[in-house]
């Protein structure tokens, strides 16, 4: 395959950095850089932008209100945005849920949820890990009885991020607890106001409120909110989590995070030798940049494969395994340059903005709270050791 963008894929990634320089506000793209969380508002205001430009839906076919943009379109548009710092776009209703109701879904539910997903009228999040099934999302308990035009849920799930955000879940549920384990599991959206939901939050380690834990106590939920068939879920939970994985790899973010390490690493000056030019640092440097390429070849290639309508499959795991483990590498080598001036331990009663942070060499101390924060990267998602054996079964015949 051709590595190199030909002079339409210029010309729009052209279009997608003029979009960014006019309407990406400064507030927004200093605080992602800066390494801050945003608000929930913060996230609905850059979404709002992007939908006005018809760019919100980049996985989506035209017909449900999508770009109908191809693989290497989609490449682009993620990439730009995150070498600009531009905000995240929260993935778990309109990258991950999306095309599960799109290939699985009824004619009624795509007319009913997909608008909602464009306009923001619905905040969605991800119901799949529970206590003690983390990774091994076949050994769900959380159960879902059926009595009459609804399903009776009964259960706990963990790990719920931006639960609080969220006003709907989609969840993982057995509905055929006789079954074998990847059988009898059901895919169901549920309105989290409904009563018997509850929501507990779970400080991390960075000390923010980003995951939750949430029971279900005889939680009422129309069949007709069911995804597919009933017990055959697990073809939900599958394709659902090519996106996912795929996208955790984050090489765009990984790209801006390494131009921010070098950024750093030349500012910081000890003993008249500047951090980037010490052997033992530019030794680590050079050794994750080489598989930051290595990655964005590989990025390509995959994109490449699935253009049209092919889904990832191992290679999303493979993706996701070094992906996550350069960005992990790379905010420990940002903490290295930040020294004294990346924070222990966040004070959890000061605001979380670069106001609330004194000035130190590199203009930034968040090093240490993005460190811990971004340990999860190889636990979510399906933590690397299973992707490992994914790879092993899948590609190598083990």
């Amino acid at each position: 395959m051709d590595l190199n963008y030909n002079s339409a894929e210029r010309a729009f990634r052209d279009e997608v950095q003029a979009f960014l320089a006019q309407s990406l506000p400064a507030r927004l793209s200093r605080k992602v850089a800066a390494g801050c969380h945003l608000s929930k508002a913060e996230h609905e205001e850059w979404h709002a932008i992007v939908n006005r430009r018809g760019w919100l839906a980049s996985h989506w076919p035209v017909e449900h209100g999508g770009t109908g943009w191809n693989s290497v379109q989609r490449y682009i548009f993620e990439y730009e945005c995150a070498l600009a710092n531009a905000p995240r776009i929260i993935p778990f209703g309109l990258s991950m849920l999306a095309p599960v109701i799109i290939r699985y879904g009824t004619p009624a539910q795509k007319k009913h949820w997909l608008p909602r997903l464009l306009n923001g009228a619905d905040w969605w999040c991800q119901g799949y890990s529970e206590p003690g099934s983390g990774s091994d999302l076949a050994s769900v308990r959380t159960t879902a009885v059926r009595e009459g035009d609804h399903y009776i849920v009964n259960g706990q799930k963990t790990w719920t991020t931006q639960g609080q955000a969220a006003n709907m879940i989609f969840c993982l549920v057995r509905t055929n607890p006789a079954a074998k384990k990847q059988q009898g599991i059901s895919f169901l959206l549920m309105n989290l106001s409904t009563p018997g939901v509850e929501m507990r939050p779970i400080i991390t380690l960075d000390g923010e409120h980003e995951v939750n834990e949430v029971f279900f106590t005889n939680v009422r939920v129309p069949v007709e909110n069911l995804v597919g068939q009933e017990d055959r879920g697990w073809d939900c939970a599958k394709y659902l989590l090519t996106y996912e994985r795929t996208g955790v790899a984050g090489v765009g973010h990984a790209c801006a995070l390494i131009e921010r390490v070098k950024r750093a690493a030349r500012a910081r000056v000890e003993a008249g030798l500047r951090l980037i030019d010490n052997p033992t640092f530019a030794q680590r440097l050079a050794k994750v940049e080489m598989e930051l390429e290595a990655m964005k070849v590989t990025n390509l290639r995959v994109v490449s494969a699935v253009e049209g309508d092919g889904v990832p499959g191992a290679e999303s795991s493979m993706l996701k395994v070094k992906g996550t483990e350069i960005r992990q590498e790379l905010t420990s080598l940002l903490r290295v340059i930040q020294g004294p001036y990346a924070r222990s331990m966040p004070d959890l009663a000061t605001d979380m903005s670069l106001a609330a942070y004194p000035e130190g060499p590199v203009n930034n101390q968040t090093g240490t709270l993005n460190y811990l924060n971004q340990r999860k990267l190889s636990i979510y998602g399906g933590s690397n050791e299973i992707q490992r054996t994914i790879i092993a079964k899948a590609m190598l015949g083990l």
